[in-house]
């Protein structure tokens, strides 16, 4: 899998890295925690620019998290809700994350915004609340920006460090990054059943 996901890497370049993160803040495919630190990996073979790598990871995140603060702004925190308690489990969102990720941000104001996107289990959601409140979209951009650009770096800064110890790295990372990718998956079919069969049994 590791192989498999450097030669993806490799041959779609800088659009691959901008949708496979634009991606993973839609939709949970596969983490920035394996996409980035594989791009600074296929950056320091010199295959990609580092710079250019960790600029296009950002962007995609961005990009990403757009969809969820404008559907925070649009529905407002009942009719997000309720679309999480119809559509949610397709997106293993429930009203409870709606509500937990709300709690964030009123808890740390607009800075949730920043540092919600150093944190795996709040960076996508994050973008929700602060569509809710009406958070301006100059404000949620730089917030965004700042945040999603320090998780990236961090993580391309990993693999790129790596690169040195490629038959190392390489032995240790293909059933790590398979078996993310596998837990990855069950954890989405485990929140799409439970969620699916949860609402037909209220």
């Amino acid at each position: 899998m590791f192989d498999k996901i450097v030669e993806i890497v490799s041959a779609f370049g800088y659009i691959g890295v901008f949708l496979l993160m634009l991606l993973e803040n839609i939709f949970p495919p596969i983490p920035s925690e394996l996409i980035m630190p594989l791009a600074g990996f296929v950056a320091a073979r010199g295959d990609l620019n580092f710079i250019a790598v960790i600029l296009v990871g950002t962007a995609g995140s961005v990009v990403g998290a757009l969809p969820w603060y404008y559907a925070g702004a649009k529905l407002g925190q009942a009719r997000m809700k309720r679309f999480a308690e119809r559509w949610g489990h397709w997106l293993t969102l429930s009203p409870e994350d709606v509500d937990k990720a709300s709690e964030w941000f009123d808890r740390h104001g607009k800075g949730a915004v920043f540092f919600g996107r150093l944190i795996p289990a709040v960076r996508t959601l994050i973008s929700v609340p602060a569509g809710i409140a009406g958070m301006s979209m100059t404000k949620f951009l730089i917030y965004s920006t700042l945040g999603s650009l320090i998780w990236t770096a961090l993580l391309a800064l990993a693999g790129y460090l790596l690169e040195s110890q490629y038959e190392k790295v390489s032995e240790y990372m293909n059933p790590i990054s398979t078996g993310v990718v596998v837990l990855m998956v069950l954890y989405y079919l485990y929140r799409l059943i439970r969620q699916r069969f949860g609402k037909k049994e209220h």
